[in-house]
């Protein structure tokens, strides 16, 4: 919201004493978790408010703290919900709930982007769509500030969700973040992020969605949810190492005070590789086929054992990685020892050799491996990791192919029956719109005009409005008194102009013009008996000269071309090559940055034939 300078910035006027005591008891109520004595630190003396118009041209007041520093703000016209800046959530931390996201994150988000759900690391137990929170950069053991504040676009529900299936699409609406430009307004803009705080160990053990497994396991934070822990895990990620040098590495947030984090005994490795041996022969090695067996120890310890160590003793260690739940840390000392005391307790069976320990047998039906409840594993991170770093792969490859291609943009004028409607709802009807613009418009104006049908809400009440049923009447019908909202859509785009803008590499405007764009046509042809050829027409709105690609295609098909008028259309010409050439025509059309939905390939020959 704030990406970009305010775009106007009325001269600030202080804060009647008796609008300071009203604002200041808004925040008590508004925010349940502040003391009464902390309103006169969050709402002070002295405080000034200032109107602002974001890039937008949203409405708005910000709240400046005597210093000049912006404390609280709107935005909206008329509205009265009070949103803490960052500056007001450095001095209150915990004031929101929160959510984490790794490092190399964090840049995205104070360059105008929205929290997605693949980046989300930690968040508060319990969140509900719409409510305000706070974003903070994951640290691992510790409670960073926060960084961002925003709107949740999902529940904790569905965030927890995200463990099981892939689930994409926005987790925060971010409203306001460190180093926008509401940031760049305060006169505090240069002081440095508060160092992280080490975060709070329940000894209860954890009430979410992961459970202790053994009895004597180490307890987790009860009031944070690990959610996709692997994208901020250092050592097993590159996504930290993106993160801005010399930056303070905040992390997760959490209610009360700070205590140190838990020290990791030689018992406490014990116990944790314990538990992995029981996770691997309740999950992977339990499902194993007996051929599988005998396994050398080695394999069995690195294949199966090592993987299923408890993620979450990383954070309640604070462990940088996973290599110190290490036997030789523990009070087994080697691989051999563990393992035999682990065929004593009945877990494992095995089979000594002359070079190594073979485990012949497992018994899923121990009464501890029964007892035992499933946690997230080293193993799962890693993989999360590798999945994410693949994705981003894709991800890089498909930015980087798309730098080259020529954006084609769909846009509607008001005209004709639309006009009044666009009219009523005080917009521009000279200007451009894109779908999303109408659409936006149109929501706005059926919420302004209260025009939501009550007995159901996929429909709107057009006949009430006499500017509404204008717009999506059609001649020689009768206006229906309530029409479903997309249906209202699509009318009203219909009676809309066509417009369309064509824009080359770099922002260079290629064309704008009144009509609908259509795709580049690539059809094969059944000409002077047997010969197929290929007819390449449209090309000419996306910048494309004929002779040029006459000229490439037949040295790429090594085939003869030609370009000629077009019967009936004077002004386009027509580039004939011979043979059947789709896929090269329709490569060299995506090489010259022509997105693939623009061209329409069609082969006729196989109809001419029959």
């Amino acid at each position: 919201m704030f990406k970009k300078p305010l775009a106007d910035l009325k001269t600030s006027a202080p804060l009647r004493s008796s609008d300071r005591r009203k604002l200041k008891q808004r925040v008590l109520q508004s925010f349940p978790a502040l003391q009464l004595e902390e309103g006169d630190t969050l709402v002070p003396d002295g405080l000034q408010s200032q109107k602002f118009s974001t890039h937008l041209d949203e409405p708005g007041v910000a709240y400046l703290s005597p210093d000049g520093d912006p404390l609280w703000f709107t935005v909206g016209k008329g509205s009265d919900e009070l949103i803490p800046t960052v500056y007001t959530l450095w001095k209150r931390p915990d004031m929101l709930p929160f959510i984490s996201t790794p490092a190399p994150v964090v840049p995205k988000l104070i360059g105008g982007a929205d929290l997605m759900i693949p980046g989300v690391v930690q968040h508060s137990p319990t969140l509900s769509p719409d409510e305000l929170v706070s974003v903070t950069q994951y640290h691992r053991g510790a409670i960073g500030p926060p960084l961002a504040v925003g709107r949740m676009a999902v529940s904790s529900d569905t965030l927890r969700s995200a463990e099981e299936v892939d689930v994409k699409g926005k987790a925060v609406y971010v409203w306001h973040t460190w180093k926008d430009a509401l940031w760049e307004m305060g006169t505090s803009k240069k002081t440095d992020v508060p160092p992280p705080r080490e975060i709070q160990i329940s000894q209860e053990g954890p009430v979410n969605e992961m459970d202790d497994e053994d009895a004597g396991a180490v307890p987790r934070p009860e009031n944070v949810v690990y959610t996709t822990p692997s994208e901020a895990e250092p050592s097993l990620s590159s996504l930290a190492s993106d993160a801005a040098e010399g930056q303070p590495s905040p992390g997760e947030v959490s209610a009360g005070p700070s205590t140190s984090a838990a020290k990791l005994t030689p018992e406490d490795v014990a116990s944790l590789l314990r538990s992995s041996l029981t996770q691997a022969i309740s999950t992977t090695l339990s499902g194993l086929p007996p051929s599988s067996f005998p396994i050398p120890a080695s394999t069995f310890w690195s294949a199966y054992v090592l993987p299923a160590r408890p993620a979450y003793a990383l954070d309640v260690y604070g462990l940088p990685d996973a290599n110190s739940i290490d036997v030789k840390h523990s009070t087994f000392k080697n691989v051999k020892t563990f393992l035999k005391a682990s065929a004593k307790d009945g877990l494992i069976k095995l089979k000594e050799t002359k070079s190594d320990i073979m485990v012949t047998a497992v018994f899923p039906k121990h009464v501890d491996v029964l007892a035992h409840r499933s946690h997230r594993t080293t193993g799962d991170l890693e993989a999360k990791v590798k999945k994410a770093e693949t994705r981003e792969q894709k991800e890089r490859e498909a930015a980087e192919k798309r730098k080259g291609e020529i954006q084609v943009a769909e846009l509607w004028k008001p005209h004709g029956n639309t006009v009044p409607l666009f009219v009523a709802a005080e917009k521009d009807t000279s200007e451009l719109y894109s779908i999303a613009d109408i659409k936006t418009t149109l929501n706005d104006y059926i919420s302004s005009r209260g025009l939501i049908n009550a007995n159901d809400q996929q429909y709107i009440n057009v006949g009430s409005d006499q500017a509404f049923a204008i717009a999506v009447s059609v001649k020689g019908e009768d206006t229906p008194e309530f029409m479903k909202r997309d249906e209202v859509l699509r009318r009203v785009r219909a009676h809309m102009q066509s417009w369309h803008e064509i824009t080359a590499e770099g922002g260079q405007e290629v064309v704008r013009k009144k009509g609908e764009v259509k795709p580049i046509s690539v059809v094969v042809k059944i000409r002077q008996g047997r010969k197929a050829c290929t007819l390449l027409s449209g090309y000419e709105p996306f910048g494309l000269q004929a002779e040029e690609l006459a000229e490439e295609l037949r040295k790429t098909c090594a085939s003869s071309t030609a370009v000629t008028p077009i019967h009936g259309k004077p002004n386009s010409l027509e580039v004939m090559i011979q043979g059947k050439q789709i896929k090269a025509v329709t490569d060299l059309l995506i090489t010259r940055g022509i997105p693939k939905k623009w061209i329409e390939a069609a082969d006729l020959s196989v109809a001419k034939k029959k």
